[in-house]
């Protein structure tokens, strides 16, 4: 068949490898000059199967109450005359109960460790150089109260499959000997030794180029302005993209299927076909420090839970992202949140970077309100969706594009995933046509 997939960040890019692998002639449309200048340039860096607890958990109504107001605060929610953020907030709260939030996590967990086992594939098979580090991700707490309601998340992660382990603060110091200095303030943490971490975008771009080596023919520089639709029904289909390419001409590009790999810019393309995703951009930043003496610095990616942080060393520098704001589709720079990552940075690992000029960056998170991407079929027969992984869409990168290649193909995928779509039974055939989808 003829695809098409519309973005190249890490899903749309992963889609295309794995749809070229399958036998597919791929076209790849991207408004950007390149593959992943958007939300996968410079975010966390992390492979994080251990960071799978859903945003939306108990705890989390209560925290959100707390950081209002807070310029600084992990997650800054301004309100704003928009239906949708009323509309995924609500959302947000009904995914926050217990039983919701461990179905939730089930899931996520479940794709996160098959994207993980997806990308050594892919590494071994393409010997991409993206700075990548094979030692694990540690948690650490510097509140008590948070790292006691935290041990319970850890069990349940083991029951699902990831081993994620519950240590000591002196374990937590042996395992990353750059948080020596802050000994006295750490009271354990958590660590997972098959967690990664490596650069995205540059893994991202190296998976593009020999994707187009391998075919893949990438349509940088065009920009997307409506998918045209044919038939009523269950003969209802998408027949074509209506573009403006590099030129400035427009022109329509026709193709057997559609994939929808646009992260945040999903739910405006498809409202006029009566596809309502819900969801809303999360601004994350990141900061990017040169490293000075590669001794202070860790060596192993870590998150700080007390902060909604994480560290990922890339080479010769140290990435620091995190913090979410929910405030439209705006990327401006807010100061206050930029200062708030050096300050805690510089705390923590006080003589191992330069500090005087960071790189800030920030990015629009493709957010869930239950934080579960959509992966699967739409009611038009032909039109797929791989979008919406919010914090995790490294991790879930290789595997969701493994997984949509397969369905693309009419075949069900390995992992055992609520499927947009389809019917959620391990292993069944799918289904010759995809029910309506519901919001």
């Amino acid at each position: 068949m003829k695809v098409i997939v519309l973005g190249s960040g890490i899903i749309g890019t992963a889609s295309a490898w794995f749809l070229s692998k399958a036998g597919h002639d791929v076209t790849v449309i991207e408004r950007q000059t390149g593959a992943a200048q958007e939300t996968s340039m410079a975010n966390g860096c992390q492979i994080s199967v251990s960071h799978a607890e859903p945003w939306a958990n108990p705890t989390a109504p209560l925290k959100i109450l707390k950081w209002l107001g807070q310029e600084d605060a992990p997650l800054l929610y301004r309100f704003r005359p928009e239906l949708l953020q009323w509309q995924w907030a609500l959302r947000f709260l009904r995914e926050c109960t217990a039983a919701r939030s461990a179905r939730n996590m089930r899931q996520i967990v479940a794709m996160a460790e098959y994207s993980r086992q997806t990308l050594q594939t892919v590494r071994q098979e393409t010997e991409i150089a993206y700075d990548c580090l094979t030692r694990g991700i540690l948690h650490f707490y510097t509140d008590q109260k948070e790292f006691d309601s935290s041990v319970p998340v850890s069990a349940r992660m083991r029951a699902l499959g990831c081993p994620r382990q519950s240590i000591d603060a002196e374990r937590v110091v042996a395992i990353e000997p750059a948080l020596a200095d802050i000994r006295h303030k750490i009271v354990g943490g958590h660590y997972t030794e098959t967690d990664e971490s490596g650069d995205v975008h540059r893994f991202t771009a190296g998976l593009a180029e020999r994707a187009r080596a391998a075919g893949v023919d990438f349509r940088f520089s065009t920009s997307i302005t409506r998918l045209l639709t044919e038939g009523t029904g269950a003969a209802a289909k998408v027949s074509g993209v209506e573009v403006i390419d590099a030129d400035g001409y427009h022109q329509v590009l026709r193709a057997d299927a559609f994939v929808v790999a646009l992260g945040s810019f999903s739910v405006e393309l498809l409202k006029p076909l009566g596809i309502n995703l819900m969801i809303y951009p999360g601004k994350g930043y990141s900061a990017t420090y040169p490293i000075l003496k590669p001794e202070l610095a860790p060596t192993v990616s870590m998150i700080d839970d007390g902060y909604k942080l994480v560290f990922a060393r890339l080479g010769n520098q140290l990435r620091v992202a995190g913090t979410c704001e929910l405030n439209g589709y705006s990327r401006e720079l807010n100061t206050a949140r930029c200062e708030a990552l050096t300050r805690r940075t510089r705390e923590l690992f006080p003589d191992a970077c330069d500090y005087s000029n960071p790189v800030y960056w920030t990015g629009l998170r493709p957010l869930t309100p239950s934080n579960v991407p959509y992966v699967g079929k739409t009611r038009l027969s032909n039109l797929f969706l791989n979008t919406g992984h919010g914090t995790l869409g490294w991790t879930m990168g290789c595997g969701s594009g493994r997984a949509i290649a397969d369905i693309v193909s009419g075949r069900r995928p390995e992992v055992d995933f609520a499927f947009t779509g389809m019917p959620h039974t391990k292993n069944s055939p799918l289904p010759s046509s995809a029910p309506a989808m519901k919001h």
